[in-house]
């Protein structure tokens, strides 16, 4: 029987590569996100490749009551859930905190910190009355150090290792594993999306060096998966080989 994982966010980027990493290797998957067209189009892709049954949800994970409708909507069968990872996630904005965008901040907050919250809550349960799982939390580098113009999203993303180190603690007991993976610079849409639709401007984040991929990123999550019952990684901070701390880099 196929374990099942369930990875929010899955919609692009580091999900979507998450989803392909775990479909190669034979689980069968619960994707969510807010872009419902591309849910069924990864889908599609996923069952049609690797030939594992894949379930959608699309919901918002800033919306509790989205996201206890969705788990409520998990067929018994697909109950089991092995690993969870809380993928989804965001930037938004560069601005020093003096000059804040209200509508920023709370994007950040309500997907990066109550996000994680809600959706973990809903699905601990589940692993707890089988005492078993791992539940797979994206941090970043930025949790662990702050750089200029990251205020919130490096409080976010702090607030997301504090929360990890917390589950691990609390969790112990049901036997369930507890990760933060807390990626450095990674090429996907993350800066598109902090610069708002600025092409030219996200492009200037990677210009001079070799970012990391999504695939690197899911490639390292996956094997934090396939080891022993009694070993468990709990934190991996991953950068790019030119990447030495948030802001100093080995650039061409």
């Amino acid at each position: 029987m196929n374990k099942i994982a369930l990875i929010s966010g899955a919609t692009a980027g580091i999900g979507e590569a998450l989803a392909i990493k775990f479909a190669e290797n034979g689980y069968n998957l619960i994707l969510t996100g807010r872009r419902n067209d591309r849910l069924e189009k990864i889908k599609e892709y996923l069952s049609s490749n690797f030939g594992i049954d894949v379930l959608t949800l699309n919901f918002d994970v800033r919306h509790l009551k989205e996201v206890e409708t969705a788990v409520a909507s998990i067929p018994t069968s697909w109950q089991e859930i092995d690993v969870l990872i809380n993928n989804a996630g965001l930037a938004v904005g560069v601005t020093p905190i003096q000059d804040g965008v209200y509508d920023d901040w709370e994007r950040m907050i309500d997907t990066n910190v109550k996000g994680l919250l809600y959706l973990s809550r809903s699905i601990i349960p589940l692993m707890k009355n089988r005492k078993k799982g791992h539940i797979i939390n994206i941090g970043s580098i930025a949790g662990k150090q702050v750089y200029p113009n990251g205020n919130v999203y490096c409080g976010t993303k702090a607030a997301v290792q504090s929360i990890t180190e917390g589950m691990r603690i609390d969790l112990v007991n049901y036997g369930i594993k507890v990760t933060q993976i807390a990626p450095g610079a990674v090429e996907t849409e993350f800066s598109l999306v902090r610069f708002k639709g600025d092409d030219e401007a996200a492009k200037k984040v990677y210009n001079g060096y070799k970012p990391l991929t999504a695939k690197d990123i899911a490639d390292v999550t996956y094997y934090t998966t396939t080891l022993p019952e009694h070993v468990s990684i709990n934190d991996i901070l991953i950068t790019p080989t030119a990447q030495a701390n948030v802001y100093i880099y080995n650039k061409e």
